[in-house]
């Protein structure tokens, strides 16, 4: 499962969240510092592995 990392726009806590796709799409987190509902998603890198073909 994919992880998605999100800022609060209350307190400025930063978290990290472990969902599926579809939970994620579905509604968006709280805040695990102040409870808010006030987070938006913060991009950053990712790392794919792929096969090597000969």
């Amino acid at each position: 499962m994919p992880s998605y990392s999100y800022r609060c726009a209350k307190c400025g806590k930063r978290f990290t969240r472990t969902e599926s796709v579809s939970a994620h799409g579905s509604r968006k987190p709280a805040c695990p510092k102040c409870g808010s509902k006030q987070v938006t998603q913060v991009f950053g890198t990712f790392f794919a592995k792929t096969s090597k073909k000969s």
